[in-house]
């Protein structure tokens, strides 16, 4: 199998082949910038990174039952690099899965998933409805009240900051940093 090197605009056609939901289309374009912002932190390449936080969940939609797997299949098919595919399937871990995110861009995709739903449900409930002034301190205060975003799995984003070695604090001030790169595009501009 002969891989090639995927473009941006290629995932987004695939990503709208397979989903339509506006919140997961957001979602998508939410973890593409914290993935873009990420690889710069760490002098990744951060068109590799992004088409993966784009893609990670191609199969949601139409596959929740299979998802991570059918994702493998769709991107196989396509003749996807296994590193793409890989990744995207590692942010099931523990979830779907057991295979574990081992590379750093893995455990960023692991650990910023679920921190963006997090972040876009405090901005939400702000008076101004943005992440351009939002705070850590903010995101924080939300994490700990159990039944807020009750869909987020807490534990995951623990994880996956201990597999960086890097505080919690830290990895929600740079995925905020990573939202607030596409306010626009994930709606989340509100009224600064």
């Amino acid at each position: 199998m002969s891989e090639k090197t995927p473009t941006r605009e290629e995932a987004l056609i695939l990503l709208k082949e397979f989903n339509k939901t506006e919140s997961l289309l957001t979602h998508a374009l939410a973890v593409e910038a914290v993935m873009r912002h990420f690889s710069e932190l760490y002098n990744e390449d951060s068109e590799k990174w992004g088409i993966i936080g784009l893609l990670h969940d191609l199969d949601y939609e139409m596959y929740p039952e299979e998802h991570c797997f059918k994702a493998r299949e769709i991107l196989e098919e396509r003749k996807w690099p296994e590193a793409y595919i890989r990744a995207i399937q590692s942010h099931g871990y523990g979830l779907v899965n057991d295979i574990e995110p081992i590379e750093t861009m893995e455990k960023v995709l692991y650990t910023t998933d679920e921190l963006t739903g997090l972040i876009t449900a405090t901005c939400l409930l702000r008076p101004s409805k943005s992440v351009l002034d939002l705070e850590v301190k903010s995101v924080k205060k939300k994490w700990k009240q159990k039944g807020f975003a009750a869909g987020v799995n807490r534990e995951v984003i623990t994880k996956g900051a201990e597999k960086l070695g890097v505080e919690i604090d830290k990895i929600i001030e740079e995925t905020i940093k990573g939202m607030q790169k596409a306010a626009d595009e994930i709606g989340l501009r509100g009224a600064v």
